[in-house]
């Protein structure tokens, strides 16, 4: 076999349907499509969801709840979460971002109290815990609200 006799298998190409090519292509006159109606009309046929008529499963369903517009994304940090950086170090939510403990930029930074901390940081944050407080003064660090 040389290259130029290569071709494809049998029935894997086929060829494309000319719809309205005349009677004797099988698919001429109404191209497939009946006689009359909104479906055999230019530009016809129905809207997605649409069932005749009927009331359309999309609102026969009940609807709950409600999206608050208002709504404000808040980011948990953790103070175990603050073991990676080195003593005297001042976290901002910049480096919180640039070490992946805080994935959407824009969101609302609150620092957690789930864990120890043993090191002195300066952490500015948002919004802190009671708690976290509490801990990160104990570890001789202190919070900074922004």
């Amino acid at each position: 076999m040389k290259l130029h006799e290569l071709q494809p298998a049998h029935g894997a190409r086929i060829k494309r349907t000319r719809k309205g090519r005349g009677m004797g292509s099988g698919l001429g006159k109404t191209a497939g499509r009946g006689q009359k109606g909104q479906k055999a009309r230019s530009g016809g046929g129905v809207r997605r969801g649409f069932e005749g008529g009927q009331m359309p499963l999309y609102r026969r369903i009940p609807k709950r709840g409600f999206t608050n517009i208002f709504r404000k994304e808040v980011a948990i940090v953790n103070i175990r979460d603050l073991t990676k950086f080195p003593a005297g170090a001042v976290v901002t939510p910049d480096l919180l971002r640039d070490e992946g403990l805080v994935k959407k930029t824009g969101a609302v930074i609150k620092l957690l109290g789930k864990g120890e901390l043993d090191r002195p940081l300066t952490i500015k944050v948002h919004q802190v815990s009671k708690g976290a407080a509490e801990k990160v003064a104990a570890a001789g660090g202190k919070v900074e609200v922004i």
